[in-house]
């Protein structure tokens, strides 16, 4: 039941994508800088919804002495279709930020870490095309490489899809303009923190 309820939170989230998306809006940045990460898999998202147009194409032919099965078969394919439009519409409106206090680095509607800036111990470009598994590391490819590496003073909890917890102490994930996310990131690290106001009001 628990699964369940996460899969259809996260396709609704998709849907809400293609929302922003076409009313070129974006979500959570705020006060903050986005950066996108997004432009990597465009391609690869087209060639997705190209099959499925084909394959819906080729199935309604093959199945037209079937209407039943013909229009349950061309609505699966219809959703589908949605979903990928979905996943990148919210790749695009869900950028990495950037503010005063945190980074946070995003994946479409299902990855949303939020680091404190103050423990970042390095955060350097760096591209990597392939990606091992192992404890304590997150590797969020787009198109198959990321283009960031954090190292963190200690370990951050991310929680999966379906809600396992992961202490995560080094971060790699994809930004379309590395190099300045790195330098945004370094200048925050550096910016001095506001003084506390001496007569103790807010």
């Amino acid at each position: 039941m628990r699964t369940a309820l996460v899969l259809v939170r996260h396709e609704l989230r998709l849907l809400a994508g293609i929302g922003l998306w076409v009313a070129g809006r974006r979500n959570g940045v705020g006060s903050g800088t986005g950066f996108a990460y997004s432009r990597g898999q465009g391609p690869m998202m087209l060639g997705f919804g190209f099959v499925i147009v084909i394959e819906s194409i080729m199935m309604s032919v093959l199945l037209r002495n079937h209407p039943t099965v013909q229009r349950v078969w061309f609505t699966v394919d219809l959703y589908t279709l949605v979903l990928i439009v979905g996943m990148h519409a919210a790749s695009v409106v869900r950028p990495h930020v950037l503010d005063a206090g945190h980074l946070r680095v995003r994946r479409a509607a299902h990855v949303d870490l939020r680091i404190p800036l103050e423990k970042i111990a390095r955060a350097r470009r760096e591209l990597r095309t392939t990606h091992e598994r192992a404890d304590g590391e997150l590797n969020l490819a787009i198109g198959s490489q990321t283009t960031v590496t954090l190292e963190l003073t200690e370990p951050v909890a991310h929680f999966t899809f379906l809600g396992r917890r992961q202490d995560i102490r080094l971060v790699r994930f994809h930004a379309d303009d590395a190099d300045s996310l790195v330098k945004a990131i370094a200048r925050a690290r550096s910016a001095p923190s506001p003084l506390p106001d001496p007569t103790g009001s807010a």
